[in-house]
């Protein structure tokens, strides 16, 4: 089976990333996690070496399945991990709109073609950027995350870390 490439920032992993994660492991066999990392943009709520651990224990369990930290584009990086194919997940149509431009872009420079899996209905609303806005005014998103990166969150704004 292929290796494919499951690019994203993951501050946080949450649950709908892992969703993705798991289609992509059940379709090709051999997935890699990418920890996407543009120097250029603030760090965000996690350090990349934190998103990279959280990550690990977000598909934590999972054959199949690894974690790494890449910069560049999505593309550059699936060539670094040995990826052929690069698997996005979507929940509405407005990322089917973005995504499908950047698929388009991606395979017109290399050649790496994009899949893409839908959601899960339930997970359709979890967001990295809610699950930060909610946890830092105090509100548990535990149904949203595994319980790893609950505890960071909780320990990371119990700290006075930003959202």
């Amino acid at each position: 089976m292929a290796t494919v490439f499951v690019p994203g920032s993951f501050d946080p992993m949450h649950l709908g990333h892992l969703d993705v994660v798991d289609q992509a492991l059940e379709i090709f066999g051999s997935v890699v996690v990418g920890v996407l990392h543009n120097p250029s943009k603030p760090s965000g709520l996690f350090t990349p070496d934190e998103r990279v651990e959280l990550a690990r224990a977000t598909v934590e369990g999972r054959p199949g399945v690894t974690v790494g930290a890449f910069s560049g584009l999505a593309v550059q990086a699936a060539a670094e991990a040995g990826a052929t194919v690069i698997v996005k997940g979507l929940r509405t149509m407005g990322d089917f709109d973005i995504e499908q431009q950047m698929a388009q872009n991606n395979v017109a420079l290399t050649g790496v073609r994009t899949v893409f899996v839908p959601c899960r209905p339930d997970r359709a609303h979890i967001s990295s950027r809610f699950i930060r806005e909610i946890s830092a005014n105090g509100v548990s998103v535990a149904h949203m995350v595994v319980p790893a990166v609950a505890e960071a969150l909780n320990r990371r704004h119990a700290a006075g870390g930003g959202s």
